[in-house]
């Protein structure tokens, strides 16, 4: 299962220049097999609302959560000081720290685009990767 990074989703959303390995991305893994934190979910509300894309983020929660079954998961606060570990101990800013903490918490791979991550113990996996391996 994966923990799909805000990045990856707003990539898709935003129509960016890696869009389209997303979009394969997203139609090759069954939706029960995706998730996104929390915080993820509100970063990409709040990106698209200061974009007045309000329709659009109407309809990615009708995509992801109705239609599909990808999990929202969270860290409850008990767990902050986990993220604030990872902080330290992986060298990442917070918002990396909970995605992070959270696919460690869930026994996730971490999918993004961001290269922070190479330098962690866990690592992550570009879309690509996975589709390279499916």
């Amino acid at each position: 299962m994966y923990l799909v990074n805000t990045n990856i989703w707003l990539e898709r959303l935003l129509n960016q220049q890696q869009a389209a390995i997303v979009g394969e991305f997203l139609q090759a893994i069954p939706s029960e097999n995706l998730a996104m934190s929390d915080f993820t979910f509100h970063s990409i509300a709040l990106a698209l609302t200061r974009r007045q894309l309000s329709t659009p983020l109407q309809e990615f929660i009708q995509d992801a959560f109705v239609e599909g079954n990808v999990g929202l998961l969270s860290l409850p606060p008990m767990e902050a000081s986990s993220v604030l570990r990872t902080m330290r101990e992986q060298n990442l800013d917070y918002d990396d720290a909970y995605q992070y903490a959270t696919a460690e918490q869930y026994d996730l791979i971490l999918v993004s685009f961001d290269t922070d991550f190479d330098n962690t113990y866990q690592g992550r996996k570009a879309p690509q990767e996975i589709l390279s391996k499916e």
